[in-house]
């Protein structure tokens, strides 16, 4: 997903000399190129986030697109009131960029688990929130929230992962991507988790299960027409994230089902309400908290004979 979001920005950079990148003192390997083709578009702020978030306003109420980029919890906790009383306050055309969503860098601790971001900025004042599910994805929310008027966090993972769409894709902003078609239940998925949500679709179509899997990559606004219609023509609906239940995507759709009185089975998966006190990789801690391939099709089990039986 890294080298995704460069790939894109450098291209923006190119086409438009109002797009600003400022960093945290990090991400030298991938930033150089940036920094060599554009140097005076690029600020190093050092280990002051807060102060980069000022800079950042500052920049976009003068006409500049400013991109903001850190890892984990780095550019929004430490610097969350900067982002709400300078950023969202002023509705200033920043865009937040976060490396190492959930338990990508697991091995460095809980300080480094971005496990409540998502809840967090969604609770903002005109902030958008987009956590892509792939490369391609992630290059085309790139893309779009460069031409978005407004705030934005894009939450991503960091290096490796796996492309899950094999073709073009219509991405746009507020609007859930599906991935697989199927009436028997749905799997809604947002963020670099969308691989894993797509095997368990597949080894739930090995037993005759057709399960719709949504790429829910905006969690704000969220796709609601794309929840009701997954609520209406399936079986039961299930969210997946590498985050908090809590505020999050299972906390959203929940949301959606109550405000519009709509009675179907509901589980939301996704990291228990506890810090992880244990490090190591990132497969390793989805696994302690459920999130595995296995995991989830165990979690599955209380919902998926009902399912079946009255999907034949």
């Amino acid at each position: 997903m890294r080298g995704a979001f460069f790939r894109a920005l450098m291209d923006l950079a190119e086409r438009d000399d109002r797009v600003y990148l400022l960093v945290g003192d990090l991400g030298f390997g991938v930033v150089e190129p940036f920094i060599q083709k554009f140097p005076r578009r690029f600020l190093n702020c050092g280990v002051a986030e807060q102060n980069m978030t000022g800079l950042a306003t500052g920049l976009a109420l003068s006409g500049k697109i400013v991109f903001t980029y850190s890892i984990a919890n780095f550019p929004i906790l430490r610097c969350l009131e900067q982002i709400r009383n300078d950023v969202c306050y002023h509705r200033a055309n920043v865009k937040i960029v976060s490396i190492g969503g959930g338990y990508t860098y697991g091995a460095l601790g809980m300080s480094h688990h971005a496990t409540e971001d998502l809840a967090i900025m969604r609770a903002l004042p005109e902030m958008t929130v987009v956590a892509p599910g792939d490369p391609m994805e992630t290059e085309a929310a790139t893309r779009a929230l460069a031409a978005f008027d407004g705030p934005c966090y894009l939450r991503l993972g960091r290096a490796g992962e796996s492309a899950v769409h094999n073709s073009r894709i219509d991405f746009c902003v507020g609007r859930a991507i599906q991935v697989r078609e199927g009436d028997a239940l749905t799997l809604i998925s947002t963020g670099a988790m969308l691989r894993t949500t797509v095997d368990v679709a597949d080894l739930l179509a090995a037993r005759g299960i057709f399960a719709r899997v949504l790429s829910m990559h905006t969690v704000k606004p969220l796709d609601v027409e794309a929840v009701l219609a997954a609520a209406q023509e399936t079986r039961a609906v299930i969210t997946i994230e590498e985050h908090r239940v809590a505020g999050g995507l299972g906390g959203a759709v929940a949301e959606v089902l109550a405000e519009f009185g709509v009675l179907v089975p509901f589980r939301p998966l996704g990291i228990p309400p506890s810090f992880c006190a244990p490090t190591g990789t990132q497969e390793y801690l989805r696994e302690q908290c459920g999130l595995s391939t296995a995991a989830i099709m165990k979690s599955l089990e209380s919902i998926l004979d009902p399912v079946h039986t009255s999907s034949v």
